[in-house]
């Protein structure tokens, strides 16, 4: 799934270990940019997005997974960030030239 929305906050990283060793996790909220636009929280596992490549107040897509888990008699769900990109002015088109013109001179044209 993807979602496009508004870069609000970075939460404090989380770090521990378990029963599959070490883990670290960083926590986002993005604002969708819908009518009536809602706060997400989503999270990024272990070194899968490089979160500092981005500031708050950018437009962003994640994509994502959700996943729900029972423990003890109760259920958490999690929003799992798999990749995060820029949106907007500062994004490369498809083929790389976005806004580049390319002039080709050839001598015979001139008129001196």
């Amino acid at each position: 799934m993807e979602i496009t929305g508004t870069l609000l906050q970075l939460l404090t990283p989380q770090t521990g270990t378990g029963k599959n060793g070490q883990w670290k996790k960083q926590e986002f909220i993005i604002e969708t940019t819908d009518m009536y636009p809602k706060k997400i929280c989503l999270a990024a596992w272990g070194d899968k997005i490089d979160i500092t490549k981005f500031s708050l107040g950018q437009t962003v897509k994640a994509s994502f997974d959700v996943e729900s888990r029972e423990y003890n008699g109760k259920w958490y769900t999690d929003v799992k960030a798999f990749n995060l990109q820029p949106v907007g002015k500062n994004d490369k088109s498809e083929d790389g030239d976005a806004g580049v013109k390319v002039i080709d001179i050839n001598d015979d044209d001139l008129p001196f």
